[in-house]
């Protein structure tokens, strides 16, 4: 067992490198994107019968431990204790083989729960080394040149995600399992993107299987929604609101505000003139993680997850207005290397046996958020006198990541609104995470 474990680490490790390299050698998976495939290859590994199938015992205590670690079950693995308690009482390899010898678990069951322990430290990991990587090349500076009719419309766009959101919370809160949970992670991708997604499922603990399926809808309606945005939306928008008006202003597009996508030598990151500054940039996320895992010791544990994404996220916006650090090249590339390990770990975890048409009521939740904001943004749009390709790009922005600002911009033929729409997106990645546990803390103690 523990030769698959150190093969399942190698495979979780490499596989991200491949995909990365797949990516830039072939103008069809680039089109297709590193996410998708690393969700497909996850589904994969762990859909094809390499790991042992737990008991439902098993998998309530890693999902659910409280259905399954009562005081009286506590009691009785440790009567000479009377002090413990269930709720003191982590799930660990202690705990497993103290309930495998009192058989409640079977020899497959602990199997399962070591390769479980695997991949629950990896998207841990994962994540925290992401999100510092991920942001400390931003501009925090830039975001205040963004032109006011922008910035109106980001702040529009952002009610305009919120309010379907929340009332799809409130529709299919007994049909969707953990909804307030869901709601978060809606948030988090509708006003950043997936590395937000990733961190605030890490943050609540969403069940891996509804997190797949929550992306996965995503990706479908949103296919849908950019080929409306690249074709009839400036026209169908022109009738509700106002043409933008050129400024006539030169275009400067900082390159490290959009994923790089074949631009340079996929290797040249061995160089010794990227690999040192990397490295650094390296250590110093290990600082900002340390400092972020200590502060969430201090938080109860029920949230010290949340702390943690929290504390990493606000670091991370503070390490990049050092001017060394956000120099450094490549640090987005190398924290999308550790979003997309998360992914293939993750979908690994998702055991397509337990999907059920329960969650097509996601499916519908995820295409009322689509047309719900974006028509709620035409009608706000239209009564703050906000032009449509204003509507158009920030609705891109938030609801598909930068990346595709620059596609969908080319298609309304306004080069002009790249910068204010890259740096609209840049912005959501960063708050994404504070709006998206917000809003599922407030669904939880208020819904």
């Amino acid at each position: 067992m523990t030769v698959f474990i150190l093969i399942l680490l190698i495979v979780y490790i490499v596989v991200p490198v491949l995909i990365n390299y797949m990516v830039y050698k072939n103008s069809f998976f680039r089109r297709l994107g590193a996410i998708v495939i690393a969700y497909g290859i996850g589904l994969l590994i762990g859909n094809i019968g390499l790991f042992p199938q737990p008991d439902n015992t098993m998998v309530e205590l890693v999902n659910h431990k409280e259905a399954v670690l009562t005081n009286e079950l506590v009691s009785n693995l440790y009567p000479d204790d009377p002090s413990l308690k269930a709720e003191n009482i982590k799930v660990n390899k202690k705990l497993v083989a103290d309930m495998y010898d009192y058989g409640m678990l079977s020899e497959d069951d602990v199997r399962y729960f070591n390769i479980y322990k695997l991949q629950d430290t990896m998207t841990g990991v994962a994540i925290v080394l992401a999100f510092p990587l991920l942001l400390f090349s931003l501009n925090v500076r830039k975001w205040f040149k963004v032109a006011g009719t922008t910035f109106l419309s980001m702040v529009l766009g952002l009610i305009s995600v919120i309010i379907p959101i929340i009332v799809g919370f409130y529709l299919f809160n007994n049909t969707v399992d953990d909804a307030w949970k869901v709601a978060g992670m809606m948030t988090g991708v509708y006003s950043g993107g997936t590395p937000n997604l990733a961190a605030i499922q890490r943050a609540l603990g969403v069940n891996n299987l509804t997190y797949i399926m929550t992306h996965t809808y995503d990706l479908i309606v949103g296919a849908v929604f950019l080929l409306f945005v690249m074709t009839i939306a400036q026209k169908v928008f022109l009738k509700f609101l106002r043409p933008y008006k050129m400024q006539g202003v030169t275009v400067d597009i900082d390159p490290e505000m959009i994923e790089s996508v074949g631009e340079k030598p996929f290797f040249s990151v061995l160089q010794k003139k990227q690999l040192l500054p990397l490295l650094a940039a390296l250590g110093v996320t290990l600082i900002i993680v340390g400092l972020s895992v200590g502060i969430g010791e201090l938080a109860p544990q029920a949230h010290q997850t949340v702390v943690i994404i929290i504390v990493t996220t606000t670091l991370g916006i503070l390490a990049s207005l050092n001017g060394r650090i956000n120099k450094i090249e490549r640090t987005f590339d190398f924290g999308m290397y550790f979003i997309l390990v998360f992914s293939v770990v993750v979908a690994s975890m998702a055991d397509l046996r337990n999907f059920d048409m329960s969650y097509i009521n996601l499916f519908y939740w995820v295409a009322m958020v689509y047309v719900g904001s974006l028509v709620i943004h035409v009608a706000l749009a239209a009564i703050f006198k906000v032009d449509a390709d204003n509507v158009i790009i920030v609705s891109t922005a938030l609801s598909c990541s930068p990346p595709f600002v620059p596609v969908v911009a080319g298609a309304l033929n306004n080069k002009e609104i790249i910068l204010s729409g890259i740096t609209v997106g840049i912005v959501g990645y960063a708050i994404g995470n504070y709006l998206g546990i917000l809003i599922a803390e407030l669904l939880f103690y208020f819904g």
